[in-house]
């Protein structure tokens, strides 16, 4: 729903620890050292208290609506502006078993009352009775766009609807969030679970510093042996180099049954309940589907359009992973030959252990070889170079003088040109409580409305901590992760609007910019200046680097597949009337449907999906990865072509076209006007190293 966050705040007199008023540098800064979750009610109520209150003296004007009067003080800061992001740390960086209580009881209610102000007929009538008339009004071209996009957005969501429709989807909205909620916490807790091993034997494989980690892990839980976390930063190095091929299956498939055990965080009905208030709502709202409603307001406009993008990659890829399999097989074959091991069959356990033989007889390139020269603190180190290198940003660690809401939360002032523009939080470790994945976030962005010219920033990681005192080193997959969410911070942190409400950009745009960061990070200067031994401060060798370069299309089949298997089956999901009753049946049919390998699955199984059922977001969207990595890809094309992947000139275009603009400019014109055209899909068939229509075949990786 497009939710009314945007009313003038009230003075607060309470001594609630969570509608306080932000003090301190930056503008006001959170101050996590004093936030008491028991606060939480209190500080929900005085919000949607002072809410209302803004909402009624602009809806309730008895003067003729203006821009001025209308548009205007619905973009003015507001208390919740303060609130909610706190809220989101507490669910997805500090969750507990008092958090999802309050989650259960709130966020219903939080968004009955949004949704509540937005369906209200006094506020489209005031929108519309300026809409109808715009081409008088005299406005410039950012007022019109968030005008006619404040229109067509209530529109969408139901502003039209009669009062008993409006009820109706009142419910259905509250009624998911309830689900939403439901959903992530019981993915969050079959996450929380671990296997413990208490045999040096059940190590046999795994690296020293990954042998430590899970020592660390033992040692904060309490309990004897080592622990393997049921999250990816711990299963997939785990699969990668484990040789006891039992164990391999086990942690396989606990991480990949997350929610699908019929157990208590089961989430199978929550997924059907889920679906199936999304095509109710679809259907109120006059749309075919819940792809539709979730696709209107995207560059692709259509689901048959990000299924034409994702059909023209999906053959290739596939191809591919069989060719990647057969490589797998042939050297399980030879080594059951040679008495070194029992006559196999590739499964899905086996994928990622054996493609890294595959990896060391192909390029004699070892992923244990190359994790030495990517400590995670260097890596910190270069991606801030990378942004003052691009665009001008400078990093200072100021950590321990702003309050931090975990004690191990790194803070960084940002400047550019010598002018402050914001503070970066780091949070970098995973931990109990804290959602998997990577994520970026804004506690407070820029606008020049409400003078808001600091932007506090937050990346959040799920790296494994190792042993204290020693250098954490990460893959180059965790590193390209560190890129990606740091690429999300650059773009906030680029920032140059006027109108809040124009700073929300489309879905299938929203990973664009972090993409494109990932491509700095392979880059000779990069590695040259950051890729050095942990032990010896030796830069990585120029023939390791050659390597790297050699094998970059390695693995492409299964990365490929792993992503676009979880894409197509979100949107043949949503892309439907009926709603999807038998979760895991559709799952299975719909990738038997498609083509998909044995030897693999999805990246994120519909069970523990969090994207597409811990809210709306991603939902009908997953496919906006490729969608934006189609931009990406065309993008580092352009830089490439400018002699110089550093080249100024081409990042100011970028950063002032692209980055700094938001949503004030259409996204597909703004595209157009930094590239001359179009994105190019055969950019990124190439640099998946896919066979790219009319061009020449060589021979495949």
């Amino acid at each position: 729903m497009a939710a009314v966050l945007s009313m003038p705040a009230m003075a607060q007199t309470t001594a609630n620890s969570i509608t306080a008023d932000w003090t301190g540098p930056y503008g006001g800064v959170p101050a996590w050292d004093k936030v008491k979750t028991s606060d939480f009610p209190a500080a929900f109520e005085t919000m949607m208290a002072s809410v209302k209150v803004e909402f009624e003296k602009v809806i309730a004007n008895p003067a003729a609506p203006t821009f001025d009067n209308t548009m205007k003080p619905l973009q003015a800061d507001t208390i919740d502006n303060r609130i909610m992001p706190i809220w989101g740390v507490y669910t997805s960086n500090l969750s507990n078993d008092e958090v999802r209580k309050l989650q259960r009881e709130w966020s219903p209610k939080i968004s009955a009352f949004y949704n509540e102000l937005t369906l209200d007929p006094r506020y489209f009538a005031r929108v519309k009775a300026l809409y109808d008339k715009r081409d008088s009004l005299k406005l410039d071209a950012k007022q019109m766009r968030l005008l006619t996009r404040t229109y067509d957005d209530l529109v969408a969501n139901g502003a039209q609807l009669d009062p008993a429709q409006k009820q109706e989807l009142i419910r259905i909205e509250t009624e998911l969030s309830k689900q939403f909620n439901e959903f992530s916490n019981k993915v969050l807790a079959d996450e929380e679970k671990y296997l413990t091993f208490t045999s040096e034997a059940d190590l046999a494989g795994l690296q020293g510093d990954f042998i430590a980690t899970m020592k660390s892990a033992a040692d904060e839980r309490k309990v004897q042996g080592w622990v393997l976390v049921n999250t990816r930063s711990f299963v997939q190095p785990f699969l990668e180099t484990s040789t006891n091929r039992d164990l391999r299956r086990k942690v396989f498939e606990a991480f990949a049954k997350r929610g699908d055990n019929g157990d208590a965080n089961d989430t199978n009905a929550i997924i059907a309940k889920i679906v199936a208030l999304r095509a109710e709502r679809a259907k109120l709202l006059g749309y075919p589907t819940h792809a539709h409603y979730r696709m209107r307001d995207t560059m692709a406009k259509t689901p048959e359009k990000a299924m034409e993008l994702m059909m023209k990659v999906w053959p290739a890829a596939v191809a591919r992973v069989h060719q990647e399999v057969a490589d797998m097989q042939a050297i399980a074959d030879a080594e059951a030959t040679a008495g070194k091991g029992p006559k196999i069959t590739i499964e899905p356990w086996d994928y990622r252990f054996y493609a890294e033989k595959v990896r060391k007889a192909k390029y004699d390139l070892d992923q244990n070889e190359i994790k030495p020269y990517f400590q995670l603190d260097k890596m910190v180190a270069a991606m801030f170079d990378a942004a003052g290198r691009l665009y001008g940003f400078k990093f200072t660690e100021n950590t321990g003088k702003v309050p931090v809401f975990q004690a191990d939360v790194r803070t960084f002032e940002v400047t550019r040109s010598g002018k402050v523009v914001g503070l970066f939080y780091l949070d970098t470790w995973a931990r109990t409580g804290k959602r998997s994945g990577a994520w970026m976030t804004t506690y407070k962005g820029q606008d020049h409305l409400n003078k808001s010219e600091y932007v506090l920033a937050s990346n959040n990681n799920n790296f494994a901590k190792g042993t204290a005192g020693a250098p954490t080193l990460i893959s180059v997959d965790d590193a390209s992760t560190l890129f990606h969410e740091f690429g999300h911070a650059l773009h906030y942190l680029s920032y140059n609007i006027t109108w809040p409400n124009l700073g929300t950009t489309p879905r299938d745009f929203v990973e664009y910019p972090s993409q494109v960061n990932e491509n700095w990070l392979l880059t000779p200067y990069v590695l040259q200046t950051y890729a050095r031994h942990y032990q010896t401060g030796a830069p990585i060798p120029q023939a390791l680097v050659d390597k790297i370069e050699a094998s970059k299309t390695f693995n492409e089949g299964f990365s490929t597949v792993e992503y676009l298997s979880s894409a197509i089956v979100d949107m043949k999901m949503h892309h439907r009337a009926e709603p999807v009753t038998d979760v895991d049946a559709f799952e299975k049919a719909t990738l038997a449907e498609i083509g998909m390998p044995r030897e693999m699955i999805m990246r994120h199984r519909l069970p523990h999906f969090n994207h597409l059922f811990s809210s709306d977001s991603y939902s009908a969207g997953y496919y906006s990865y490729l969608w934006s990595e189609t931009m990406d890809a065309d993008t580092w094309a352009a830089f490439e072509e400018s002699g110089n992947v550093w080249d100024s000139g081409t990042a100011t275009r970028f950063n002032t076209t692209l980055l700094s603009t938001g949503n004030e400019t259409d996204r597909a014109e703004a595209y157009r006007a930094f590239r001359g055209r179009d994105p190019d899909v055969n950019a990124l068939l190439r640099r998946r190293g896919f066979p790219v229509p009319g061009e020449a075949v060589g021979k495949g990786n």
